[in-house]
Formats: C-alpha cells, structure tokens, sequence
C-alpha cells in the first residue's frame, strides 16, 4: 500500500494516521534520509500498523495471508506432529523449497525481512507485516532456484500469474502434489498463498507466513486451511 506525499504532510502525522511509527516509515521507505525533509507528490510505502522484531507467540489471529481473512480449518503447528510426505518433495537446482521453508519456522515476517542472507534477503522489507505470504514464498522459491527474481511478486495473483507463464511449472491437483508445490487459496477477504507440505489426519497441511500472532501480523508457521484451492503449481525444470 502506498500514500502521495501532500503538501503540508509531516512523516510523523502520516504516521499517526496510518497507525504506524516514523521508525517504521524510514525502514519501508530508505530513500528517505532525514524523517523532517519529505515532499510534495512523492509516494511513500505504507508499513504493517506494527513492527515486531521479537518471537511471536501464537494468538487468536487469522490463519489467512495476504488479503485473507477467516478461520484456519485445523489450526497451526510446529516442525513436529504427524504430517506425511506425499511422494519426493520438488527440488530446484539449489535446494528444495520445503526444507529452505522448514528452516524459518517461527520466525515473524517482520523479523525474517531483517535477515542479510537467504529468504530475508529475498524479501522485500515495504511489504507490511500482515501481508507478506507472496513475498515469503516468491523469496523461497528463489532460494531455491525455482525462479528468478524477476519473477518475485508481492501478490497472491501476481505470483501465480507468473508460475502460470514459466514452462518450469505446471498446475496439477492437490492429490498429486508434493512437499514444496506452491498452492494458492481463495479466502472471504481475497487470496492466500502457501506452500505444501503433505498430509496429515487426512488434510493437506501448509506452511507459509499466516497472520497468527496477536497484532494480526505474520509469522512462519505449520497450517491446515479450508479455504478453495485456486491452484497447485510444481516445479518440473
């Protein structure tokens, strides 16, 4: 989300109006070096309403990513419990998404995007903390050289929209999908998108950034949505 720059604004009115902090302004905006000098016409981008850098703990928040909203059919989960591998998980040529996915396990999306190397350095730091599941995504499949970071997109529909042009992947059923495949949701309040990552108690189980910590932003987690499934991309390059 951004905002146009009018005149008279201050950072820290479009701040207080926007539920954020100046702070959090300058870090979703590096062009701006001094937080008294911003201009007329300009656009800045919006962060979350809060910027976690502490573990989360899990709350009654909303299993749904960017855009989403409702209720998680099954609930969130750690690196534990009794999830099945369906067949080999989809390997790129520099590793396989599922594990580079499993390795950020309770992390918050506010505090990933601070990371300098691997998925964090991939995701793009604007990206307000209770919508950042296209953004993890698209940085785990580049990580995992699946695809290039033209290919990054911060959008549910974008992301698809480019699985859907590179001949490296094809839709194929929930049924036939392995650890690792991309699957995207259609949820009440717009799209969600999450990685698989096998079966349990007879129910795909996901992993991805869902809005389960108590402030509604996101955090790397385990998750067993009922929503529609739009569509299940794999890896075939």
């Amino acid at each position: 989300m951004s905002y146009r720059i009018k005149s008279g604004d201050t950072l820290s009115a479009i701040a207080k109006s926007h539920h954020t902090t100046v702070s959090a302004l300058m870090k979703a905006n590096p062009q701006i070096k001094n937080a008294n000098k911003i201009y007329a016409g300009k656009s800045l981008n919006l962060p979350g309403a809060r910027d976690s850098f502490e573990p989360g703990k899990a709350g009654g928040g909303k299993a749904g990513g960017a855009q989403a909203g409702g209720k998680p059919a099954g609930g969130t989960g750690g690196a534990g419990g009794a999830t099945a591998p369906t067949g080999p998980a989809s390997r790129g040529p520099k590793g396989s998404p599922i594990d580079i996915a499993r390795s950020h396990l309770d992390k918050n999306a506010a505090s990933l995007k601070l990371e300098k190397n691997g998925v964090g350095a991939d995701m793009e730091d604007w990206v307000p903390n209770n919508v950042n599941c296209a953004n993890f995504v698209s940085a785990v499949l580049e990580q995992a050289g699946q695809i290039k970071d033209s290919q990054h997109h911060n959008a549910v529909v974008g992301l698809q929209k480019n699985l859907d042009n590179d001949p490296n992947f094809k839709r194929v059923s929930i049924n036939q999908a392995k650890p690792g495949d991309v699957v995207s949701l259609k949820t009440p309040g717009g799209h969600h998108v999450v990685l698989f990552a096998g079966m349990k108690n007879g129910k795909p189980e996901f992993i991805g950034s869902n809005n389960i910590n108590k402030d509604g932003s996101q955090r790397i987690s385990y998750s067993q949505m009922n929503y529609p499934i739009l569509s299940v991309h794999q890896y075939r390059g």
